[in-house]
């Protein structure tokens, strides 16, 4: 078997739980890109794809992450993937989700790709299941990486073929999210996910900001210790940015010199006033 997760933190933890289970032996590959943000229009097309990565440049510039862009191929992962399919009839995909968007955007966009070969492909999804942390205590974990690799001995149970009906009703719904094109997706329950605008987490990031600049990574600290529904820090930064072209934040420092570089306030605050004032 094939093992397909969608983020990097969950490759560790599913390759330390198949050491413990040789029948669960197998490979185990990432699809990179988090699909629950970001333009979806033509995705699977020349001109929707290029859009996409061009916007992703743009989240990416001044990131600790631009070297990235040029190793996420996903494209490519699914074009190896099928010809692995097609040279190996014995093999069956397992596709592991966790209850969040970025999983289950990442799943849709995968398993629309796949229907010819229905009867191989399996999912494990772990939405509202519990499951016991290092303390031994029950918890619903939202990310697979936050499992304990024996836990995942039990997860194995829940594998299950993607049914012909799914093969015909996800993509259909995954369609859906493409044309509506909203740049934020969210996970409402199961795996319905619902379309948003760009500015969905803005109240996240302006809750966040005070009238005193804070560096930027302590301002992302902070909005991460509060928001109920993840995102990543590149898109908190992309829209920081985007704010600040918006004058409703200050952005003080060298973008260029990378994020450590930079301070964020909010505007119109007392510091800016006194400045003011002291030139006049």
């Amino acid at each position: 078997m094939l093992h397909i997760v969608f983020q990097e933190a969950d490759i560790a933890v599913l390759q330390k739980a198949i050491d413990l289970d040789e029948t669960i032996g197998g490979e185990v590959w990432q699809i990179k890109d988090d699909f629950a943000v970001g333009p979806l229009e033509n995705i699977y097309e020349t001109e929707g794809y290029q859009a996409r990565r061009d916007w992703w440049k743009s989240v990416l510039e001044f990131s600790p992450y631009m070297a990235q862009m040029d190793i996420v191929n996903d494209k490519m992962t699914v074009h190896t993937l099928l010809k692995k399919l097609d040279e190996e009839p014995a093999l069956d995909i397992w596709i592991w989700m966790g209850q969040n968007q970025h999983d289950v955007c990442g799943y849709y966009w995968l398993m629309s790709q796949l229907k010819d070969y229905q009867g191989r492909i399996y999912v494990l999804y772990m939405n509202n299941l519990p499951f016991i942390n290092e303390k031994g205590g029950i918890f619903y974990p939202a990310a697979l990486h936050e499992i304990q690799p024996k836990e995942f001995l039990k997860a194995k149970k829940l594998a299950r073929h993607i049914t012909l009906s799914e093969f015909e009703v996800d993509p259909d719904e995954w369609k859906k999210l493409c044309n509506e094109n909203g740049m934020v997706r969210i996970l409402e329950g199961g795996k319905k996910i619902v379309s948003k605008e760009a500015d969905y987490y803005d109240g996240d990031i302006l809750n966040a900001v005070n009238a005193e600049p804070q560096k930027l990574n302590k301002v992302l600290g902070t909005i991460f210790g509060k928001m109920k529904i993840k995102t990543g820090d590149v898109f908190l930064v992309w829209r920081i940015r985007e704010l600040v072209s918006y004058g409703k934040l200050v952005a003080e420092g060298e973008w260029t010199k990378g994020w450590k570089e930079i301070t964020i306030r909010l505007a119109g605050s007392p510091v800016e006033v006194n400045a003011i004032t002291e030139i006049i």
